[in-house]
């Protein structure tokens, strides 16, 4: 998701609950497949259809959790052709079912739902649908809910950790439109009451917030990929006013591309192929389904985040929303309070492809450009089990950890080796953010437990605090948590310097007296010389 940095106080709820938890009603049973087919009329802004529920029964039992939120109804829920009971408690339904649960066995619930879906007032920060128009007055309509919940506009089981194998969106649309959802599309089917249909299949498992509709009056033209796995198959779809300007603009997706299966290993998806779609608001990492408003211009919005003139070199949206394609829609968090998992990674990547295309001190400044932009307001992690995320600060401040922790390993290959075992071994997998956390250890060999709980769950930046007495060196960590450690870079008269500070004084003798320290700028730290 592009950048928010505004925060607020949350009192949370039992809806909170509801919705950020594994409730028993969810932890029963495991999605297996869904079926969505909706009509959207664009004229009255309503969606009605049906989503079908497959589903294996881990553990029998008798209740369902479906989440739906208002004003959005849900109408019917029947299995095996009998309707079922089922009753509203705000935005979950409880369903009764009748038939015996078989551990181990596959069932179905069909579900039918209508209404009219909450209205984004801030796609894709404030979920919901976005009702626009293009230039000739032709609707133009997409869905955003990363937070908010899918449940916004469609039942399902609105939580991360648990994603279907696979899925089949349809979605009716008025005849002169066409809708792009994820995955491959199978089939069009016109209907004889002006409408058409348009079948699009995901061969892999996908997160509830990943699924999208965009409906437009589009224009379409494709590329192949030779990737690491093969021809991978690029469709671009946008307004056809916008055609022109996007032939031009998209030509940077192959270079994506290229940087990021150099630094991540293989695109996730090829079963799904790879599509950037136009959609009336900034973008969002919809998952092989990348949606696109950046105005077909470099930077975000035409500026430079980083202040550095590397952030003009290629288009924000392009980059950063595809980059989730490994750090959101592969490797996926449990718990929204451990977002930084996707965002922290993914404007990691931002850095990675300047490195890839202008070398490693133009991925440098570019991220060091970015920490004007850090507020240190709240933890990077949120709350866990009531849906809330932490501070914004999980994007140029989780950026920058991660070009820190580049720094202590000090070994750029085996830090690739690193990024990209990470995306074999959690490949289209739900993790926990100590799950990641404890990867990094591992694989780079080094404790990291005071330092993700420095830079994820503490909002002070470390201070490096020495002083100088003649050939003596003085210094410790301050401004941190109490066992914090971290091996830092300093330049001594201009010569690079490897110590190891802990939050007790320790002492190094110099070859000579002086006051020329510097720090490696490359470490998100503060330096203090006490000594002046």
């Amino acid at each position: 998701m592009p950048l928010n940095l505004s925060s607020q106080n949350v009192i949370f709820t039992r809806q909170d609950t509801l919705r950020g938890s594994i409730t028993a009603e969810r932890a029963w049973w495991d999605l297996t497949y869904y079926h969505l087919d909706i009509s959207v009329n664009p004229s009255g802004r309503t969606i009605e259809g049906t989503n079908t529920v497959t589903y294996r029964v881990v553990t029998p039992d008798a209740r369902m959790q479906i989440d739906l939120q208002e004003p959005m109804q849900l109408i019917d829920a029947v299995q095996n052709g009998a309707s079922l009971k089922f009753i509203r408690d705000g935005n979950v339904y409880w369903i009764d079912l009748k038939e015996k649960q078989e551990q181990g066995k596959i069932y179905s619930v069909i579900l039918t739902f209508a209404g009219k879906p909450r209205v984004s007032t801030r796609p894709p920060w404030v979920g919901g649908l976005t009702w626009s128009k293009d230039k000739k007055k032709q609707p133009f309509v997409a869905t955003s809910c990363q937070g908010d919940g899918a449940s916004l506009w469609w039942p399902c089981k609105d939580h991360m950790y648990d994603e279907p194998d696979s899925m089949l969106i349809s979605v009716n649309v008025p005849e002169n439109l066409m809708d792009v959802s994820n995955g491959r599309l199978r089939s069009v089917v016109k209907t004889k009451n002006n409408t058409t249909t348009y079948n699009w299949f995901v061969a892999n498992s996908i997160s509830n917030y990943s699924v999208n509709i965009n409906i437009g009056d589009y224009a379409h033209f494709s590329e192949i990929f030779q990737g690491e796995k093969g021809a991978l198959d690029c469709d671009y779809y946008v307004l056809k006013e916008n055609l022109e300007k996007a032939k031009r603009q998209f030509t940077q997706v192959p270079k994506m591309l290229a940087a990021f299966e150099h630094w991540f290993g293989p695109y996730p998806f090829y079963e799904d192929g790879y599509k950037l779609v136009e959609a009336p608001y900034l973008g969002m990492e919809h998952q092989s389904s990348v949606t696109y408003g950046n105005g077909f211009k470099n930077g975000y919005r035409g500026t430079d985040l980083s202040g550095t003139g590397w952030g003009l070199k290629f288009d924000f949206i392009i980059i950063h929303e595809s980059g989730h394609e490994w750090f959101a829609n592969s490797i996926t968090y449990e718990d929204i309070a451990d977002m930084w998992v996707h965002e922290s990674f993914t404007n990691y990547s931002e850095n990675l492809y300047v490195e890839y295309y202008y070398g490693k001190a133009a991925g440098s400044e570019y991220l060091i450009g970015t920490r004007a932009k850090i507020k240190n307001d709240r933890p990077i992690t949120g709350i866990y089990n009531v849906n809330n995320e932490g501070s914004g600060d999980m994007y140029y401040k989780g950026g920058n950890m991660l070009h820190t922790l580049r720094q202590i390993l000090g070994d750029d290959e085996k830090w690739r080796a690193v990024l990209r075992g990470m995306n074999k071994d959690f490949y289209h997998q739900v993790v926990k953010g100590s799950q990641i956390e404890n990867y990094l250890s591992e694989k780079t060999g080094i404790d990291l437990n005071s330092f993700f709980d420095q830079y994820l769950r503490d909002v002070r930046i470390p201070k490096f605090e020495y002083y100088i007495t003649g050939n003596n060196l003085t210094f410790r960590w301050n401004n941190c948590v109490p066992d914090f450690r971290m091996p830092l870079k300093i330049y001594v008269e201009g010569k690079a310097m490897n110590i190891f500070p802990t939050v007790t004084y320790a002492t190094v003798t110099l070859s000579s007296a002086t006051h020329e320290i510097a720090i490696d700028k490359n470490y998100y730290v503060e330096a203090a010389n006490l000594s002046e």
